[in-house]
């Protein structure tokens, strides 16, 4: 496997933070290193103040580049919703993601997804040294003919 992603959709969630830009922005901040992950850009927080037509009071959507991929939080501050994925290609603890997450928003109810990505990522671009000489062998033996 590639490595995991988290899927939260958080329910219930304290109006005020889904809409506070430094909120969001502190939580990009807090969260890479306590999952263990290494930011590589400073989080990017963009609030939309909606769309009058569709009665959409806006919210806010940021991410964090890091090391390992990247982690995006999505906010509909009317709804008290949020959305937020963790996409790592390193394992990672994700109950205490979700755990710090839920806390933070004070979400009411949760939904949480794990997705296994790359499922034959290692088959192509093993991590086992022995492994991946064997199949650069194999590969040039197939070039030589």
């Amino acid at each position: 496997m590639f490595g995991p992603h988290l899927t939260l959709d958080l329910y219930g969630c304290d109006k005020k933070k889904l809409i506070d830009k430094n909120f969001v922005f502190s939580v990009l901040i807090e969260l890479p290193e306590l999952i263990g992950m290494h930011r590589i850009s400073e989080p990017q927080v963009t609030i939309y103040n909606g769309n009058p037509e569709s009665f959409d009071a806006g919210g806010i959507s940021a991410f964090v580049l890091i090391a390992e991929s990247h982690i995006t939080i999505h906010t509909f501050a009317k709804d008290g919703f949020a959305s937020v994925d963790i996409f790592s290609c390193k394992d990672f603890d994700t109950q205490k993601a979700t755990d710090f997450i839920v806390g933070k928003f004070h979400a009411e109810k949760i939904e949480k997804n794990i997705i296994e990505r790359g499922k034959d990522y290692v088959k192509h671009y093993p991590n086992d040294v022995m492994q991946a000489n064997e199949i650069v062998q194999r590969q040039r033996r197939i070039l030589k003919k």
